[in-house]
């Protein structure tokens, strides 16, 4: 099963928020799920394995996910590995008292917090709103590493396009930038397609 993928928050932003509960324990289960639901969540998945847990986010999309660490098939740190590799979602694990280990694994899986079972409804909620917040700041981070990354490869591009055109046609560094520049215009495109279609060969050489 492929993990699921960030639901796009622009069309969510006005709406419930939503949580998955992946806890083996029914009546934890059930403590959970009215806690979250008094605090005003919508739980759209509940499960005591995280496998469905897995499928109910890539189908219905979360934005926090309550895992237990210690359940029967998928366990709780594979599925919070592969819930916040994918950026699909916060993630609170919940643990039994004394399994300091388990909460680090939990926490090297990207585990956003921990609630200590057997938990004060209190706690619940500013947990999961402090995982929230933990959430949405990598997200954050994680765009902007993006934008860098995308900005440092059109970069190299148009360094390289503009090598070709230097080093065949003679112009000057200024000359080929202004070439790629004046290429982009006309095409109505970006300089980094002109300059890849100039790697390729697809550009007509400059007259």
């Amino acid at each position: 099963m492929a993990d699921p993928s960030p639901a796009d928050p622009a069309a969510r932003a006005d709406s419930v928020p939503r949580a998955v509960i992946a806890e083996d324990e029914a009546i934890i289960r059930l403590d959970l799920k009215e806690t979250l639901v008094e605090a005003g969540y919508d739980v759209v998945a509940e499960a005591a394995s995280g496998l469905p847990i897995l499928a109910a986010v890539a189908e219905h999309g979360a934005d926090v996910a309550l895992v237990d660490i210690n359940m029967p098939g998928m366990d709780g740190i594979e599925l919070t590995a592969r819930l916040t590799a994918s950026g699909a979602c916060a993630v609170v694990v919940v643990t039994a008292f004394g399994q300091r280990d388990l909460i680090q694994k939990a926490s090297d899986a990207g585990a956003h917090g921990y609630i200590v079972k057997p938990f004060d409804k209190r706690d619940l909620v500013p947990a999961v709103e402090i995982a929230l917040g933990r959430f949405a700041e990598l997200q954050t981070l994680r765009g902007r590493a993006g934008e860098l990354e995308e900005r440092l490869e059109t970069r190299k591009l148009i360094d390289r396009a503009k090598g070709i055109l230097m080093d065949s046609y003679g112009m000057t560094e200024a000359q080929a930038f202004r070439f790629l520049q004046t290429g982009a215009m006309q095409r109505r495109d970006t300089m980094a397609a002109v300059a890849s279609a100039v790697i390729e060969g697809a550009v007509p050489p400059p007259q």
